[in-house]
């Protein structure tokens, strides 16, 4: 069984707390505090996929200090090099940092590698799966591991903290009912496009929430399918200190506003919030 890897075998285990992949909306979670249970050994074994070997080593030294994961949805593997057990925690549970609290120093500063395998057999289960429910399996696949490996264990709470209010601005919105069917998200490169869905703007303030590291609601009133484009210039792009010209596009606020007729306005509201109760360096391969 793919013997490259160092082969650390492992039994899949329940973690402590499976969140829902997508960035969830403000509302009502469990009490403060309060450990979820994890569900039963038998169930998780026989119903959850799982890593079959595993090999997690320091990493030697990456001196571009470039982080990358590697993850298909459409087969049991995942690579990683140069991460933190941060960054593991973040992809696995589909959060961003912001929302992430408590550990030990070094689970932000500590680079490792990691390599995983699943039988063939678990290739085959995630490829019958549709992409957002193989990688949601994905997700709680990397999750197993990092309890097994690194003594993973959190809880949720519920904290009031700032938060974005997404409103329509004076003037009105500044963007046209789609006709498409099917929803189309793109998020990168200082650009969000959201085309179709029933709840656009809904979506666009979940892209929102990813690229500012704050959650933003969706408070426009507006619970319908639209097409939506922005792109704005980062906080810290470069400020033509060199040959090419200085970035003097819109800041992300600024394109809100111009571009969609849209704003946010801070606030305060109830965010869910993953803490970590223990983690420990990863056991030996």
């Amino acid at each position: 069984m793919n013997s490259h890897l160092g082969l650390h075998r492992f039994t899949c285990i329940a973690v402590t707390l499976v969140i829902a992949t997508a960035v969830p909306p403000c509302g009502a979670q469990s009490q403060a505090g309060q450990t979820v249970p994890a569900a039963p050994a038998a169930a998780a074994s026989s119903a959850s996929p799982a890593f079959d070997v595993a090999v997690i080593r320091p990493n030697p030294g990456d001196t571009t200090g470039h982080s990358h994961i590697w993850s298909a949805a459409s087969d049991g593997y995942i690579k990683a090099q140069n991460v933190t057990a941060m960054d593991l925690i973040r992809y696995a549970f589909n959060i961003p940092e912001t929302r992430i609290s408590g550990g030990p120093d070094w689970m932000r500063a500590t680079k490792w590698d990691m390599e995983a395998k699943s039988d063939s057999a678990i290739d085959d289960q995630l490829r019958a799966l549709d992409s957002a429910k193989a990688r949601e399996q994905k997700q709680h696949m990397l999750q197993a591991l990092l309890a097994d490996r690194f003594g993973l264990k959190v809880h949720q709470e519920t904290r009031q903290l700032p938060i974005y209010a997404l409103v329509v601005a004076k003037g009105g919105p500044r963007f046209q009912p789609s006709k498409i069917n099917g929803t189309t998200v793109s998020n990168g490169s200082n650009q969000i496009t959201v085309k179709g869905s029933d709840h656009t703007l809904a979506l666009l303030a979940e892209q929102l929430s990813w690229s500012l590291g704050r959650i933003v609601v969706d408070k426009t009133g507006l619970d319908g399918r639209y097409e939506l484009s922005l792109k704005w210039t980062p906080d810290d792009a470069p400020g033509g200190t060199g040959t090419a010209p200085a970035d003097t596009g819109p800041s992300i606020f600024t394109a809100i506003q111009e571009q969609l007729g849209l704003k946010l306005e801070s606030q305060k509201g109830p965010v869910q919030i993953l803490v970590i109760d223990r983690i420990e360096t990863p056991s030996e391969n």
